[in-house]
């Protein structure tokens, strides 16, 4: 009898052997995999790496460690691995007065927080409805200050669209320097309309209409009337209630005992009115400016009474 020769060592097993195997491969994968997670899970619990204590640190003047604990202990979970910093970071970001936070971990057990707090550069005045104080920091962002604060009494008020308010506070910081010379007041409120027309309302009650253009435009025709303005009130002697800018070739004025309209009224640009020679004799039409010397304005006194 002939003896069959041994099978090759390198003949495929059958199939249903090829996926017996496979199986128990992959369920002893899965099953390792799962005894990984259970001891790393086991390791991340261990007592030393517990959350002991967190360190805030910054420049910190409106909130203290009881408030910063009562609003935002009971959103901090995990331990000191296992913890979202992003999750921590918005917890105290959501903190009234707090800008900014970043998160850090310091072994053992430690997170430290730096914090940035808002600086109030303005009371912001542009949200209706809602009786919450808002404010404007430094860096033009609006953010809200709680029912109250004391700051907000002697801050300057921005009124105007949200989106506006980092280019209202710019123009607010150059305005102030163009004005003060006038020792008309304070810059009290910068408003802006949906229209883009500027307003400001100086302390002393004196009411400016800029008019409308890009900031440039606004920013001349205001350095134009800051010149001016002076040698009208040293020539009538009464005090400013209202000017209107928006004159193509100079601006009206309504001054104390002279104007007939309520102070808080900006008389629109008048049809005909009669320029009132200010501290010089009025130049020719279309001067050509001297060198040096910004052309003349032409004064319009409205509402004159007879």
């Amino acid at each position: 009898m002939r003896r069959q020769p041994p099978r090759s060592s390198a003949e495929p097993l059958p199939g249903d052997v090829r996926l017996l195997q496979a199986t128990a491969q992959a369920v002893s994968w899965l099953a390792g995999a799962a005894l990984l997670g259970v001891a790393a899970l086991w390791f991340v619990r261990q007592p030393m790496f517990d959350l002991r204590s967190v360190r805030i640190d910054g420049e910190v003047t409106r909130n203290n460690v009881a408030t910063l604990r009562a609003q935002v202990a009971h959103r901090l979970q995990g331990n000191f691995l296992t913890s979202d910093l992003q999750q921590v970071r918005t917890a105290f970001e959501d903190v009234t007065w707090v800008r900014q936070a970043v998160v850090q971990r310091v072994w053992p057990g430690r997170l430290v927080v730096h914090l940035q707090e808002h600086e109030p550069a303005a009371l912001w005045l542009g949200r209706e409805g809602d009786d919450s104080e808002h404010m404007v920091n430094r860096q033009g962002e609006i953010f809200e200050a709680g029912d109250s604060d004391a700051d907000g009494a002697a801050l300057p008020q921005l009124q105007g669209p949200d989106e506006h308010a980092a280019r209202m506070l710019q123009m607010l910081r150059t305005l102030v320097p163009l004005l003060a010379p006038l020792n008309l007041g304070d810059v009290r409120r910068l408003q802006l309309s949906s229209h883009g027309a500027w307003t400001v309302v100086l302390d002393g009650g004196a009411r400016i209409a800029l008019g409308r253009g890009d900031d440039g435009q606004v920013l001349a025709r205001t350095a134009r009337f800051a010149q001016t303005l002076p040698r009208v009130l040293a020539t009538y002697q009464r005090p400013l209630l209202s000017a209107d800018l928006r004159h193509g070739d100079g601006f009206a004025l309504r001054l104390q005992g002279l104007g007939t309209l309520a102070p808080d009224q900006v008389p629109p640009p008048p049809r005909r009115v009669a320029a009132v020679p200010a501290a010089r004799p009025a130049a020719p039409q279309n001067p050509k400016p001297r060198a040096g010397r910004p052309a003349r304005q032409a004064v319009y006194i409205t509402s004159v009474l007879a």
